[in-house]
């Protein structure tokens, strides 16, 4: 098993009356990016938590490198982690609130200027972080969770806050960790962004797994949720024709005209308005993105209160 291989097995975390997380099961693997996406109460911090061992399981196991983070020998060099917004004393400066990090974890205090160059914010070094934003704290946090050089980065939404520029400095950032080996594990709801950033995807709903692989795979496989795009100066005759014809298709309509029809395939839809003797100007197949397939995955699965 890799050093940096998180395993989640059988987990299972039960709050009173509530299954947070149901026997939960995957891996996330070193030198690729991992995004673990669910509905909101799905289950997901719980399962960071767990991991982290800040929450006790109710059964199951979640390892990194094949150890609970409890057994490891030092864990800041192990696992970095950020699970929320940074938080510090208002009045000390963003550096000194990682040298104080520095001297409890025996690292050396160079460590706080270089993680603060990695993560832009060298020129806010010397502010004090009641002036920092919500953007700069979470760049604040990922600075600190970097402190120990981790082969392994937990992040629950760490784009939150952050400008579509910040975004795409935190794409990078993530990106060039993981293509170093790292093992990046990372919750967001920004399912777009996920897209650009995951290799692969871990979806759960109500504390199950519902889906689990590369975001490509993941994407290509649910080609019943591709939408078939149609322009028809006899819209009325092909909704009608697919209806009688092809149980299951659901079409919406445009306000310039124009067709989208879920459920079916591009030459389908073709064949029935040539039975129809409709006349098709245009008739394009859109991939489905990882947002369709989430809703698609997703729908009914509301979290268990």
């Amino acid at each position: 098993m890799s050093d940096g291989q998180i395993v989640v097995s059988g987990l299972t975390k039960q709050f009173k009356k509530v299954r947070a997380v149901d026997n939960l099961s995957f891996t996330v693997e070193p030198g690729r990016v991992t995004g673990f996406l669910g509905p909101n109460g799905a289950g997901k911090t719980t399962t960071l938590r767990m991991l982290l061992n800040l929450v006790t399981p109710t059964g199951g196991t979640g390892t990194i490198g094949g150890r609970r983070y409890a057994d490891l020998s030092q864990p800041l060099r192990t696992v970095g982690a950020v699970l929320e917004a940074s938080s510090a004393h208002k009045g000390r400066t963003g550096r000194n609130h990682l040298r104080m990090i520095c001297a409890a974890a025996g690292f050396p205090n160079r460590r706080a200027d270089e993680v603060l160059d990695l993560v832009g914010l060298t020129p806010a070094a010397k502010r004090k972080f009641k002036g920092y934003s919500l953007g700069m704290r979470q760049r604040l946090g990922i600075a600190a969770a970097m402190l120990g050089d981790p082969r392994v980065l937990i992040l629950d939404e760490p784009a939150n806050g952050l400008d579509p520029e910040g975004i795409r400095w935190m794409r990078g950032l993530l990106r060039t960790l993981a293509d170093e080996g790292r093992t990046i594990l990372v919750s967001s709801h920004l399912l777009s962004e996920m897209e650009l950033l995951a290799d692969d995807v871990v979806i759960i709903a109500a504390g199950k797994l519902v889906k689990q692989g590369p975001v490509t795979e993941v994407v290509d496989g649910m080609a019943h949720v591709a939408r078939v795009r149609v322009q028809t100066p006899q819209a009325n005759e092909l909704v009608k024709a697919l209806a009688d014809t092809v149980p299951g298709t659901t079409v919406s309509r445009a306000d310039d005209g124009t067709l989208t029809v879920i459920g079916t395939e591009a030459a389908t839809v073709g064949r029935t308005a040539l039975k129809a003797g409709v006349e098709l100007h245009e008739l394009t197949t859109e991939r489905p993105d990882l947002e369709d397939v989430f809703l698609d995955l997703t729908a009914g699965k509301a979290a268990i209160r």
